[in-house]
């Protein structure tokens, strides 16, 4: 298949063609020719106004809910609502039943993923079904295609447990993540402690709950010697700590969910129970300092923490509903609108540069000869989140009805074109 992509401007600082407006043309998956008014006959021509192109966006932590709980999410559904979002690349997280926890539960995703449109990267459990008790096969789910190992939405509790997963890792070059979570500390906290969750009248969570974790966390990478992505911090003082360490040359990285820099806690007193998330949202302070580490690099990377769930599970008292929200297909705009005054070539740097080197993932830069694993969007279009643009098997996010300014205009990854 032949695509032409015309009067794009490619954003990639590892193209010799960053910055420039040019034209793409990719024969079965590889780009050929880069250069200015490409006239040469193609399947497809995409031309669309305002329209820039770079290397393809990876997510680092979502849920796919395949295989155990198919009426969340599908690797399908989850594919398509990447590829809505601009996303070539995912890692899905392990808090699946069975939980992605040994080579065979890794080798179902990678085999059942071939065909997607989405490159599906599973994350392997540190521990047995997550459980936080007893490692589980590393090693072997490495070798079979797991590119990081975590417990996802299941902070790892235990200290000398998790010193031990760093300590293994280490052995082959991997990455820890983990999601920051103190659950000794007010286990029955529903939203971040402070006056809104005194005026709702609802049990508080308070941000130390975050912060004892990354504190000892980053201790615990920094005595073993190895890599440590910490996802979704949402507090001031979780962003110091991520500073602190990486100046002191501790193997640290960092990302933020899209709605920790778009809500905080004033937005819950309707009680939606979409914004119904661990960690909770913050205090508007919070959300200001996540925001500034954001343009000042503390931040590395965007984390949709995409948690699909039915409606039975948001509908719901909000005492008893599900933590978690959608956000594949609405990352970038809400990032995009967020976050004031960032540039294209940031956004770009947090979904598609970054998390490739903090993962090790094979470049997808913008240069004739590569294989095509490139992002359509358009920064400056204007849009309103309807249903119609949610691709999820589950529609659980609060932004229905809001306007966002980028919207993505498609993915081509490989021989694979998805347009929006």
């Amino acid at each position: 298949m032949k695509i032409l992509i015309k009067q794009a401007r490619i954003t990639d600082p590892n193209s010799p063609h960053n910055g420039q407006i040019a034209d793409i043309f990719i024969e079965n998956g590889i780009i050929t020719r880069i250069a200015k008014g490409i006239n040469d006959p193609a399947d497809k021509v995409i031309e669309l106004e305002g329209l820039f192109v770079s290397p393809g966006w990876v997510d680092v932590f979502a849920n796919f809910a395949d295989p155990g709980y198919e009426f969340k999410e599908t690797l399908e559904t989850g594919a398509a609502a990447a590829a809505a979002g601009g996303y070539t690349d995912v890692m899905i997280i392990p808090n699946t039943n069975p939980a992605i926890h040994n080579k065979a539960a890794v080798e179902y995703i990678v085999h059942k993923g071939r065909d997607l449109p989405v490159t599906i990267h599973p994350i392997g459990a540190i521990t047995r079904n997550t459980e936080g008790k007893e490692l589980a096969e590393m090693y072997d789910m490495k070798w079979s295609g797991a590119v990081a190992f975590s417990d996802g939405i299941n902070c790892v509790q235990s200290a000398g447990l998790l010193v031990k997963a760093l300590q293994y890792v280490n052995a082959f070059g991997g990455t820890i993540i983990q999601l920051p979570d103190d659950k000794s500390v007010n286990p029955p906290g529903l939203i971040n402690e402070g006056i809104v969750s005194t005026q709702l009248g609802l049990p508080g969570k308070p941000s130390m709950a975050e912060e004892l974790i990354v504190e000892r966390d980053i201790s615990l990478a920094e005595y073993a010697g190895s890599r440590l992505h910490l996802t979704g911090i949402s507090t001031k003082k979780s962003a110091e700590y991520v500073k602190k360490a990486r100046n002191s040359g501790i193997k640290v990285s960092c990302s933020v969910t899209p709605y920790h820099l778009f809500f905080c806690d004033e937005d819950m007193t309707s009680y939606n129970t979409n914004l119904k998330v661990n960690p909770p949202l913050r205090t508007r302070e919070d959300r200001t300092a996540m925001q500034e580490a954001v343009l000042n690099g503390t931040v590395d990377c965007l984390a949709s923490h995409h948690l699909p769930h039915e409606i039975d599970s948001k509908v719901i008292e909000f005492e008893y509903a599900k933590f978690g929200m959608t956000g594949l297909e609405t990352a970038y705009a809400v990032l995009n609108t967020a976050v004031p005054g960032i540039s294209t070539d940031k956004c770009v740097e947090l979904l598609g540069i970054n998390p490739r080197k903090i993962f090790a993932f094979e470049p997808a830069s913008v240069i004739e000869g590569n294989a095509a694993k490139l992002t359509l969007f358009q920064p400056a279009r204007k849009w309103t989140v309807s249903a119609a643009d949610l691709k999820s098997r589950s529609a659980n996010t609060a932004l229905t009805g809001t306007a966002l300014t980028g919207k993505v205009a498609g993915t081509i990854n490989g021989d694979k074109i998805t347009l929006q």
